[in-house]
């Protein structure tokens, strides 16, 4: 088995899940381990997932567990993964709780990182746009640089953050001791919407939870004025990145480092009511209220993905236009009460 094992934390998230049936689509004889404690995944994500990339039922291994109860170093060692995914976070940007954030997502990741150097295995991590807080760029309404990150607006972008500086503590380290540089890739995540994201409740993407309230016969609820504009990816996008990090893309061999990963481009809230409408064929209504302060603290009204070092350093580049993948998006959801109807989240 040794090779053709893959370890995906988080997998039974929305993205880790898709990420785990386009693993069984490219190599169909792999074994994966999921390592997912469920406090805000699902196994239903991983049975949708595996439905609609018709790669039959899910055939892994799933590890219970948070990842800061695992001893990653045997592990890492004694499967002998291709590759370790990790995705596993605490991603409601509202939580308060500083202590607990940063421990759940920022305090494992040195374990897991060294435990990959150690073994030789690449690691490819989500961190996020939250890492950007709000830079100069978004007044200007520009594409944001990497090196922008850094001053957060809330700490959950701290959270991330830290994974990234611990990220580059160790490159150098390692750099500087054995003179090679660990296959360690970080993707600031922008704002990924798709397939499998209705079981993350109100953190479900703008695209979902309007075309939700579009589907329920309500109006599309914005926050006044509806010029917020987001860089909004299509999740089988974020995948194919994901993978392309451990050398499953063009590149055999990517150069290690943090990396955006969005579309590229802005889509106002707005525009993303009218791609419902042109989905569904209606004409939506859109209803305008005032952002709550508590909100307001550490909203971002503009992000949008400098892709031009992804493209150079992973050898990617996105494959989907946002509106074009909204409409499909929400026309398949609308053939699936089923799915939207549980967005609340269970």
């Amino acid at each position: 088995m040794a090779g053709n094992v893959f370890i995906v934390t988080g997998g039974a998230g929305f993205i880790g899940s898709n990420l785990v049936a386009e693993l069984y689509r490219r190599q169909p004889d792999c074994h994966v381990v999921v390592v997912d404690d469920f406090r805000s995944g699902s196994f239903a994500n991983l049975v949708e997932a595996c439905e609609r990339k018709g790669v039959g039922p899910f055939r892994g291994e799933i590890i219970p567990d948070s990842v800061s109860d695992l001893n990653w170093q045997p592990a890492v060692a004694g499967l002998e993964p291709r590759a370790v995914f990790h995705l596993a976070a605490i991603t409601d940007t509202t939580v308060h709780d500083q202590q607990k954030m940063i421990r759940d997502n920022a305090e494992s990741f040195a374990d897991i990182a060294g435990a990959c150097i150690e073994s030789d295995v690449p690691l490819v991590y989500a961190s996020s746009a939250a890492t950007y807080g709000t830079p100069p760029q978004a007044a200007r309404r520009q594409p944001f640089p990497l090196e922008a990150a850094g001053a957060p607006d809330n700490v959950y972008g701290f959270s991330k953050w830290l994974m990234e500086v611990e990220h580059r503590r160790l490159a150098q380290t390692n750099a500087r001791e054995s003179g090679k540089t660990p296959w360690i890739v970080g993707l600031r995540y922008f704002n990924v919407f798709g397939p499998c994201e209705a079981r993350k409740g109100r953190m479900a993407s703008m695209v979902f939870q309007l075309a939700r309230q579009v589907l329920n016969g309500q109006k599309a609820r914005l926050f006044r004025d509806g010029t917020q504009a987001r860089d909004q990816v299509y999740v089988d996008d974020v995948v194919d990145c994901t993978l392309a990090g451990a050398g499953m893309g063009e590149k055999a061999r990517p150069e290690p480092g943090v990396y955006n990963l969005g579309s590229g481009v802005t889509t106002s809230f707005l525009e993303i009511a009218g791609a419902i409408g042109g989905a569904l064929s209606i004409s939506v209504e859109v209803e305008l209220f005032d952002m709550p302060e508590s909100i307001r603290a550490f909203y971002q009204d503009f992000t949008c993905a400098d892709m031009s070092r992804t493209r150079t350093g992973l050898g990617w580049s996105p494959r989907h236009e946002p509106k074009e993948a909204m409409r499909a998006y929400v026309a398949d959801l609308a053939e699936r009460p089923r799915i939207w109807k549980q967005g609340a989240g269970a």
